[in-house]
């Protein structure tokens, strides 16, 4: 059992990262595999509205000049879906919209293609706009009819420069819970 995550900061190492490997140390110590893509370091176009996905039906977008088809092969293998944002202006990165409209599209137009996948956002904030980001990448999960398991928090750790997440325990502590609950959810569902 696989989960991937999708790392939507441009800053490398950064608490983004820092925030879905505290996530994935819980779930390989329960046995499960893991992976991250970084997705900001290569240039993601937004959808088109084409309608080709529509159309075709087989999951994924007729534009093949960035790594959007890499990432939803990546979604449907596995059994389990972290994306993770900083928060920008209140919002989601570029990249992580980008990603999050066409493969809400794409996977939809294959037949609900994340239906029952374990999924969750994960998100790193200097100050404001956490919780309006992580419900923008849970929107992607729940209109796909993916099941996204709590914690005892909102996902997200607060620091802004590099390694200032870890200083967060609350958040810290919400991350291994909220992955503790994704092991036992993978592990229940796909036994």
């Amino acid at each position: 059992m696989k989960v991937v995550g999708f790392n939507g900061s441009p800053r490398k190492d950064g608490n983004t990262s820092i925030a879905i490997k505290t996530v994935f140390e819980v779930l390989e110590k329960e046995g499960l595999e893991t992976e991250i893509i970084n997705i900001a370091r290569d240039p993601i176009g937004g959808c088109d509205a084409c309608g080709i996905c529509k159309k075709v039906k087989d999951g994924f977008c007729k534009i093949d000049s960035d790594i959007i088809n890499y990432c939803l092969k990546k979604m449907y293998e596995c059994e389990g879906i972290i994306i993770g944002s900083p928060v920008y202006f209140g919002s989601v990165t570029p990249q992580v919209k980008a990603l999050i409209d066409r493969s809400g599209y794409c996977s939809r137009a294959g037949g609900y293609m994340l239906k029952r996948k374990v999924c969750a956002g994960v998100i790193a904030v200097r100050r404001q706009g956490a919780v309006e980001t992580l419900h923008q990448i849970n929107n992607l999960f729940l209109i796909n009819q993916a099941i996204i398991p709590g914690s005892i928090y909102w996902n997200m750790g607060i620091g802004r420069e590099k390694g200032d997440i870890l200083k967060d325990g609350e958040g810290m502590d919400t991350f291994r819970n909220l992955e503790e609950n994704m092991a036992w959810l993978i592990k229940k569902i796909n036994s």
